[in-house]
Parts: structure tokens; C-alpha cells; sequence
């Protein structure tokens, strides 16, 4: 993409994220604009005092709204609140102690949970059965008849509000959608303590026995997106879960590991293979002596539920999906975006493994939708994925 908020790249990525959620009423251009104005390139702080200032202030007026009884606008302001808080979210992660990231969180939470009560149809709390626990998500119906329902997995830090714009998508088009936490996301992990764990169809088989059981589900157009992270937990559950018609990958992920091992030196890659968990616990800890640092590696390192940073870059490797990716036979849209930051080469890997139908689709840097989850260009992947299904579930 030509154009440049900032020079840092990691800011640049989040800038464009939060500008892609414009198209669906996730900001305002204006909002965003003048809180970038105030953030120097690398501040996290100031990206979390900003957006936490502007949260506060929009979720005021959408309460003013709401007590006037002027539904629509409350509606629509609470979730710019809810996605602003979720930017400041993000930001805090980075050098944070856990106080003040769930603060920022259940003001998300917060904010979502009023916007959905009023948006139209309303988007209804469920609470899915799985495994002895229960997930929290959202349902939205069209019309209470049966319709083509889309499934969403979220990526390993998205607040749920970061799906709207597919939801919104899938509604105008006419299917449900079903928006929920799994294991180590957002509120499993904030409010639940529930870890990552690798083997998705343990819950994405709960998920759709949820959803099959529903009367306003037809049964034999069940559609899945899935975005960032969840391109692997997606992969690795449709390995097992053959009720899903077609699925979205966005990106293709089949080594989440690599988007962290690749950064490390030959001689931590043979400690770990060696199984030397106490030199590779030294080492990381002369590494990680800076507060940020430790900070960024706590927010990194909090979902997979385990303590010593040997323990959890191990377990990472078992989320790899190439040993039984051969299994995958439900039709395929990989989404394989130019200048993807995290698992470059993953998608066109993936799309070789399994033994389904698969359209490996670029986004390119020429459209302005290059980077991890094509951020700038989401009217774009939706016309595109949204498209494709409606000809897989008419037979084409």
C-alpha cells in the first residue's frame, strides 16, 4: 500500500485496521484521524491514552442518546465506543499490567453489549456447550426462518467487535451469523482463565451441533470465516468437522509457531529441539529484561496457559496442521494477501495440503489490500469471499 500513516510498520498495520472498520460504522475517519495526530510512531501509551479518552467520550454521548430514546444513534455510537476501546485495548497489552487491560476490556464488552441490544435485528447473547464449559457469543438472525448461516472464528487477541464488518456483510446478503469467545480469546481467557488449546474440532463440533440445533439453520449451508489466527484453529478443525459447506481462511495459517520461532537464533531453535527447557529459560530471560518487553511477552504468552516461556513456545509447535490437513475435504477460500507480516508462504502451503477444492486468492498492494487480513481493503475480501460462497452453496 502506497500510502503511509506512520513510519513504524507496526503502527501502520494498526492504523489501517482501525480505518478498515470505518466502512461499518466501527469509527469515524474524523475521530480516528485526530487521535493519530497525537500518537508518535512506537507510542503505545499514547495510543491507549488516546483512544481511551475518545472511548470514554463517544460512549457519553451514546448514553445521552439512549436516554433520549433515540435507539438508532445510541446503537451506533456505542459501537464506535466498543471498537475504540478495543484499539486502546491493544495498545495496553503492550506495556500494561493486567488491571488496566481488562479494565479497557469490559468497557469494550461493555459498549458491544449495548450496541447489540439495539442494533436491529438484535444481535442475542448464547451461551454454546463445550466440553464442560460454556462459550459466550452472539447470534443474529435474519428472520427467524432458515437461512445460510455463517460461523466466525476470531484471530488469538480480536475483541469480538472486530467481526462486525463480516456480520454486517453476511446480514445484507441474507444469512445468520454467530459470533462467540473459544478457549484463550477475549473473554475465555479475560473473565474465565481458559487457555488456547490446538485441537479446534473439540470446538468447532460444539459450535455447529449449536447451531444445527437452532430452527432457523439450514442445515446444508453452514459457512465458516475465519480470520488471523483462527486460519489455523479453522484448518485444523475441518481436518475433523465435515457439516461445514465452505469455508473462508483469511489468512491460511498451517505453522503458528514459525511466527515466532522465526525470530529466534539457530542456537535457541536446537535448545528447544534438544529439549534444554533451563538454558532456553535463561537465555529468554537475559533477553526480556526490558519492562515492555516482559510486558509484550506476558500479553503474547497469556493465552496458552503455561508459565515458563520453554513450556509455551513447545507446546506452540504442536498448532501445526500439516500432519492431518490431508484430511481437509470442505471447499476452500484461502486468502493470500501481499506482504502477509506473520506466516508469509502459509497460504499457498496450505492450499497444497489439503485434498478439497481450494481458490488460493491474492490481494495486492495494487488494490490496497496487501497485509495480514487485507486491514484497508474489507469491502474488497467481502465481495469476493461472499460471492464465491453463493456459488459453492448454489452447486458451481
Amino acid at each position: 500500500m502506497a500510502y503511509k500513516f506512520y513510519d513504524d510498520e507496526d503502527f501502520n498495520f494498526r492504523a489501517q485496521i482501525t480505518l478498515g472498520g470505518v466502512a461499518f460504522g466501527m469509527g469515524d475517519v474524523g475521530e480516528i484521524l485526530n487521535c493519530f495526530q497525537a500518537i508518535p510512531a512506537g507510542d503505545n501509551r499514547a495510543w491507549a491514552n488516546e483512544f481511551l479518552a475518545l472511548a470514554g467520550r463517544v460512549e457519553a454521548i451514546a448514553a445521552r442518546c439512549a436516554e433520549a430514546g433515540n435507539t438508532v444513534s445510541a446503537a451506533e455510537t456505542y459501537l464506535r465506543a466498543a471498537s475504540y476501546y478495543a484499539s486502546a485495548m491493544e495498545a495496553l497489552q503492550a506495556f500494561a499490567e493486567i488491571g488496566p487491560v481488562l479494565d479497557a476490556f469490559h468497557a469494550h464488552r461493555r459498549c458491544w453489549d449495548e450496541f447489540a441490544a439495539r442494533h436491529q435485528p438484535v444481535l442475542t447473547k448464547v451461551s454454546i456447550p463445550c466440553g464442560g464449559t460454556d462459550l459466550p457469543g452472539y447470534w443474529l438472525s435474519v428472520d427467524g426462518t432458515p437461512r445460510p448461516t455463517l460461523i466466525l472464528i476470531n484471530g488469538s487477541d480480536g475483541a469480538v467487535s472486530a467481526m462486525w464488518g463480516e456480520m454486517q456483510a453476511a446480514l445484507a446478503r441474507g444469512y445468520n451469523s454467530l459470533v462467540f469467545d473459544g478457549p484463550g480469546q477475549q473473554s475465555m481467557l479475560f473473565d474465565e482463565n481458559v487457555p488456547f488449546r490446538p485441537d479446534w474440532e473439540q470446538v468447532l463440533g460444539p459450535v455447529v451441533d449449536f447451531a444445527l440445533a437452532r430452527p432457523d439453520v439450514a442445515p446444508d449451508s453452514l459457512l465458516l470465516y475465519a480470520w488471523s489466527q483462527g486460519g489455523f484453529w479453522a484448518a485444523r478443525a475441518l481436518a475433523f468437522e465435515q457439516r461445514i459447506a465452505a469455508a473462508v481462511l483469511d489468512p491460511g495459517v498451517v505453522n503458528v509457531a514459525t511466527s515466532w520461532l522465526d525470530h529466534f537464533p539457530p542456537e535457541m531453535i536446537q535448545l528447544l529441539d534438544d529439549g534444554n527447557s533451563t538454558q532456553f529459560d535463561q537465555y529468554m530471560a537475559m533477553a526480556l529484561q526490558s519492562p515492555e518487553l516482559q510486558q509484550t511477552w506476558a500479553f503474547r504468552s497469556r493465552p496458552y496457559g503455561m508459565s515458563s516461556p520453554y513450556e509455551i513456545v513447545h507446546a506452540m509447535r504442536e498448532y501445526d496442521v500439516s500432519p492431518v490437513a490431508h484430511q481437509i475435504t470442505t471447499p476452500l477460500f484461502i486468502c493470500d494477501p501481499e506482504g502477509e507480516q506473520f506466516w508469509p508462504g502459509q497460504a499457498s502451503q496450505l492450499s497444497e495440503l489439503v485434498s478439497g477444492p481450494v481458490v488460493l486468492q491474492p490481494f495486492t498492494a495494487a488494490e490496497g489490500a496487501d497485509f495480514h487480513c487485507e486491514p484497508a481493503a474489507r469491502t474488497l475480501l467481502h465481495q469476493r469471499m461472499f460471492d464465491w460462497c453463493a456459488q459453492v452453496l448454489a452447486g458451481g
